[in-house]
């Protein structure tokens, strides 16, 4: 679900009015990035920027309630597309394959995007590289029935937010391998020399094959307002001339 992505972080990018209902959901994304780096933030900004696109609902899974919700914009203020999010918390990894495998039996309208905030935590119950490919499957198996509830032209778009350790071991770098078997698209947040005031970050997007790769600079004020413009290099770029804000870090 790159787009989803870019249209955060790019809001210039963002669809018209007549491709609202229209647009595909893209490959899986996975957002990876150390402790504090925004995951969380870019997350639910993507279901703010899902939610207003007049299809379906936005499923949020996470093992514990958001601290706080973005600020700084007019869509963390609009009603009507917080109320187009479910939250959902399952605690534990038995509890998350619980809803996902339970997921054909869910009535209303089919969700147009699944997140899911920290991969890292339930897979720490159960570290084996057979049990990370079998929940990223699941995962994928879900969006894609979610995707044939909701009909051609559209489907269900899936974010996952991995958080990342500076020097992981081994084990981690074979988990990870493994995952990005099934995520073909990737954005990193890496940390950047800080501003007056402010925790910057560098996002790499990488669309999966669906388009070049785009950067941008992070930046979180200390209460917690994020900012988003291009990165120098892409100052150029028209599909990047423009700035956005939110807030929420994790």
């Amino acid at each position: 679900m790159a787009e989803a992505l870019r249209r955060v972080l790019s809001p210039s990018s963002a669809a018209g009015p007549e491709e609202e209902n229209t647009a595909e959901a893209g490959p899986p994304l996975l957002l990876l990035g150390g402790p504090g780096s925004g995951k969380t933030a870019l997350l639910f900004a993507a279901a703010l920027e899902t939610a207003g696109e007049g299809r379906g609902p936005v499923l949020f899974l996470t093992r514990r309630p958001l601290q706080s919700l973005p600020r700084g914009t007019g869509a963390a203020l609009d009603h009507l597309r917080l109320q187009k999010i479910r939250f959902q918390y399952p605690p534990s990894t038995r509890e998350l394959l619980h809803l996902l495998c339970s997921a054909h039996e869910a009535r209303g309208p089919a969700p147009s995007l699944l997140l899911l905030d920290g991969l890292e935590e339930y897979l720490a119950e159960d570290p084996g590289l057979q049990e990370a490919a079998y929940l990223a499957a699941l995962l994928l198996d879900t969006a894609d029935h979610f995707s044939h509830r909701v009909g051609p032209g559209g489907g269900c778009g899936l974010i996952v937010a991995l958080q990342t350790q500076e020097e992981g071991d081994s084990g981690d770098a074979l988990q990870l391998s493994v995952l990005q078997r099934y995520f073909p698209a990737q954005c990193w947040l890496q940390p950047d020399a800080p501003g007056p005031g402010q925790h910057r970050l560098r996002a790499s997007l990488e669309p999966g094959g669906l388009g070049p790769r785009a950067e941008w600079c992070v930046a979180f004020r200390p209460d917690g307002e994020m900012t988003v413009t291009p990165w120098p290099a892409q100052a150029g770029d028209p599909s990047s001339d423009k700035g956005s804000s939110s807030g929420g870090q994790r």
